[in-house]
This record gives C-alpha cells, sequence and structure tokens, in this order.
C-alpha cells in the first residue's frame, strides 16, 4: 500500500492523471492480474521526472508499462506505481532518414506514419504489438531482424528523474528480447530510428504481406500476451512445446493456443494462476523430452494471489 502522503503528493503532481487501485487486468493484454496500488500517466518530460523522483524520494517501487504485452500480471497486488507514457505519442520526421518516435508511440500509428510517407525500413515491426517502449526493452524483432538495426539514439531518463540523456546506439546492449546496461527503473522516453524513402505502395505491399502472415499464425482473436518463450538457439519454442503434445492444452481459463504452442490465451476467466501452470507445465515436458530449459520472453510482475 501506498502511504497516505505519497498519495498525495502523486495526486498534487499529476492531478486526474495518476488512479489508485487500478485492476491490473485492465492494462496488460492478457486480462489478468490484481490491483496496482497506482498508475500514472504523466503528460510530459517535466511530469514523468516529478514521478520518478517521488517515487525514489519516498521509496516506492515504480514499473514503467507500455501496452501490456509481453507483460503477465500476478493474481496479487502489485505495489508501487505503474507508470504509463500513453501520453507520449509524438513521430517527427527528421533529416537524413531519421523518425523521432516517442515512448507511447503504437505499433499501428508507427506504421501507418511509414506507410502514408512512403519510409522504408521498419515494415518487419508490422503487427508486433504494444508501444514503442516495449519495443525497446525487448529488442523487438522477427527472424533475422530487430528493432536494434535500425536504432540511432535511446532518450532515456533516470530513474529518480534528475537526468535526461541521449544515449547513441553503439553504446547500448541490444541482445535477443532484451534492453541490458541502463539502471533497473530507467524510463525509455524516445528513440531516433533509421528509415530510407520508398514509395508507400511498396511499403504497404510489405506490411500487409506480414500482417498477413501474423494473422494466419498467431492467434489475434483472443487475449494473449505475445511470445510466452524466447526460441533457444537454432529451435523454435513453439515446435518444442508442439512436439510434447501440449497444444492446444488448457488450465482453467488459459490455453496454449492450437494455432501457435508459444502462445497462451485467455479464453474467459482465466487467472494468472492458471498461466503460470500452463507455463511450468511446457517447461517440464519439453525439458523432460529434450533437455532443452524453455526461458520465459514474458515478464512477471506483481505478487501471487
Amino acid at each position: 500500500m501506498i502511504p497516505p502522503e505519497a498519495r498525495a503528493a502523486l495526486a498534487d503532481a499529476l492531478g486526474a492523471r495518476v488512479r489508485f487501485d487500478v485492476p491490473m487486468a485492465k492494462l496488460t493484454s492478457l486480462r489478468v492480474g490484481g490491483p496496482a496500488d497506482a498508475v500514472a500517466t504523466p503528460a510530459d518530460r517535466a511530469e514523468l521526472a516529478r514521478v520518478l523522483h517521488i517515487c525514489h524520494a519516498r521509496h516506492l517501487p515504480h514499473l514503467l508499462l507500455g501496452g501490456g504485452f509481453n507483460t503477465l500480471a500476478l493474481d496479487g497486488p502489485l505495489e508501487g506505481v505503474v507508470i504509463q507514457l500513453s501520453r507520449f505519442r509524438r513521430i517527427e520526421e527528421r533529416p537524413g532518414g531519421l523518425l523521432r518516435v516517442e515512448a507511447g508511440v503504437s505499433h499501428s500509428q508507427v506504421t501507418r506514419f511509414c506507410v502514408e510517407r512512403g519510409l522504408s525500413g521498419l515494415e518487419f515491426a508490422a503487427g508486433i504489438p504494444g508501444t514503442l517502449g516495449g519495443w525497446l526493452a525487448m529488442n523487438a524483432g522477427i527472424p533475422g531482424r530487430e528493432l536494434r538495426d535500425v536504432l540511432v539514439e535511446l532518450e532515456v531518463m533516470s530513474p529518480t528523474g534528475r537526468t535526461l540523456r541521449s544515449l547513441p546506439s553503439a553504446g547500448l546492449r541490444l541482445v535477443y528480447r532484451d534492453l541490458r546496461g541502463l539502471a533497473p527503473g530507467s524510463a525509455l522516453v524516445s528513440a531516433l530510428l533509421r528509415v530510407t524513402p520508398s514509395a508507400p505502395g511498396a511499403v504497404r505491399a510489405e506490411v500487409d504481406r506480414l500482417l498477413e502472415r501474423r494473422a494466419a499464425t498467431q492467434p489475434l482473436s483472443v487475449p494473449s500476451c505475445g511470445s510466452v518463450f524466447k526460441n533457444p538457439a537454432g529451435d523454435y519454442a513453439g515446435r518444442l512445446i508442439e512436439a510434447v503434445g501440449l497444444k492446444g492444452h488448457r488450465i482453467g481459463g488459459a490455453q496454449i493456443s492450437p494455432l501457435h504452442a508459444n502462445f497462451i490465451a485467455n479464453m474467459g476467466g482465466a487467472r494468472a494462476a492458471d498461466v503460470c501452470a500452463l507455463i511450468r507445465e511446457a517447461q517440464e515436458r519439453v525439458r523432460a523430452a529434450s533437455g532443452i530449459r524453455l526461458e520465459p520472453e514474458v515478464r512477471c510482475v506483481g505478487k501471487k494471489g
């Protein structure tokens, strides 16, 4: 629980842009999870700095959350402050084939912007759910192409809210589905991305091709958290899970997707405990059959119910 004086400080800093006791099920794509103590949606960099400073000064844990994909909120409470940069939604085209994109920009907004202006280079990300901040945090991508391939610079605010720095991509450690080397709790504010002028029709054709492929191979019509496990070297998590007979397997309201075994869907009324049980079973069965330990791509937040 957030002490009354800390609640008052957050309310004074943000007004209606901070809410208390918010169900995480409303903030995550899987639609499960217990209550968050507070959810803050700062309007700009100055408000973000104030929120981070309040959290630091009053020893409140904080969590940066984008679209809520690749996030499994557990059934118990999530202590501290969830910070959403959903108001950081600007995209600016810069000279020299560059885009400045803020962290709260959605995947569909990026795609639409590039198609309308005939900018190539980000087609690979079409349909990858969430916001740019989430893409950066997990180095989003597809086989052969990742965000690090187009990242020029990252704008980062320190966990205390005291500094805002622009970091060149050469000094960052972007690895498979992870961004390392930043202080825990740092806020990814915006990024400078490299693009190339192209014909709008050609950009649209490649985007449509990738979107059609996703629609045919992923369970987009039901709530899920995206890919649950990282692909092990030289193999695919979905193939390994399917090989042990778990495709379509269900516990409670959660199901390993019959369409793609590396997705867990909420079929209605699922709890985080159901999802965790499926994750454990997949790991145990795959390890027993192949010796491979599947590493989760999804991050768990909060406490068990």
